[in-house]
């Protein structure tokens, strides 16, 4: 049986893993009797944890907010994830998170033993991040939308267009997504009446209401994220027939360049847009898979001209 500090360590651990334990369960996973289960649990409520417990025959033990923090117990696995989650973080497109996430890895990798930090600093010798230049957003304002969302509340706030022309919404907010370099905000713009992505660094003047509101028909945030960014804000809108499987396709076309919908086990549907016809045909034709184009039309006639150039830049280079 293990020690009395030992087995605290290890209830603890227990206790995290689950909103709620009943009792003799939880003595079951310790190898102990209810009653040392009980005197254990008082040891913890001694030092500071706020272990809650329900009494009776469906009641059971729970590890609630308080003070103070309770030993932070992870497996190998969970501590490498922790720090690669921080070493990416350093990279961020959060204001500021790049420093906060330095020091919280800096302090992780001073407690870990030995041997995960040789696993650690292996990664870390190893990874180099590639440097972006996508606009970071201020914390607080993600963490005002957040509440925002949450509390179904109001939000007004000044943004900045696309075509650069300001103005002033008024919406019912329901999801952010990152896309990996910029934030979405979806929510219901009340003067259009319909659904409508904002991006958070365009947004600035942000203020609540305290005005609930109901939620009306809200979308799967991520799809209607990645529809808008695609296809929606540009010129042109391509829908094109690709003759490989989904999973091909989808690695070769990041989800900020179009949506992937598998037809069959052998055909996807991309879905992409692009301001320009001839772009829309290069990017096509650098995918490496054959294709159909289902429409514009014009993007048909685009790909003839593309191919005429290609191949008298073919015969000129062969001569």
């Amino acid at each position: 049986m293990l020690d009395a500090s030992a087995r605290l360590l290890r209830l603890l651990a227990i206790l995290q893993t689950r909103p709620e334990w009943r009792g003799p369960e939880l003595a079951e996973r310790l190898g102990v009797t209810v009653r040392t289960l009980r005197r254990d649990v008082a040891r913890l409520r001694d030092l500071g944890y706020p272990v809650q417990a329900t009494p009776g025959v469906a009641g059971g033990y729970r590890l609630g907010a308080g003070s103070a923090l309770p030993p932070l117990l992870l497996d190998d696995d969970e501590a490498v994830a922790v720090v690669l989650s921080l070493r990416t973080a350093t990279s961020h497109t959060v204001t500021g998170i790049a420093e906060t996430s330095l020091r919280a890895l800096t302090k992780l990798e001073r407690i870990l033993p030995a041997r995960l930090r040789q696993r650690t600093a292996a990664l870390r010798l190893a990874t180099v991040p590639l440097a972006g230049h996508a606009p970071t957003v201020d914390p607080e304002l993600l963490t005002v939308i957040a509440e925002a969302c949450r509390n179904l509340h109001r939000l007004t706030f000044g943004y900045r267009a696309r075509d650069g022309e300001p103005g002033l919404r008024t919406v019912q907010p329901h999801r952010l997504v990152h896309t990996g370099r910029r934030w979405y905000l979806v929510a219901r713009d009340e003067d259009r009446d319909d659904w409508r992505t904002f991006r958070v660094d365009r947004i600035t003047d942000l203020r609540t209401t305290g005005i609930r509101f109901t939620p009306r028909d809200p979308p799967e945030a991520a799809a209607f994220v990645a529809d808008s960014i695609t296809a929606a804000p540009y010129r042109f809108r391509a829908r094109v027939l690709v003759h490989a499987p989904a999973q091909v396709v989808a690695e070769r076309v990041p989800p900020t360049a179009g949506t992937v919908e598998a037809v069959d086990p052998r055909n996807a549907l991309l879905v992409t847009g692009a301001d320009s016809l001839s772009f829309l045909a290069m990017h096509l034709s650098l995918l490496g898979c054959d294709f159909t184009v289902l429409e514009p039309a014009e993007l048909v006639r685009e790909l003839g001209i593309l191919a005429d150039r290609l191949g008298r830049a073919h015969r000129a280079s062969a001569d």
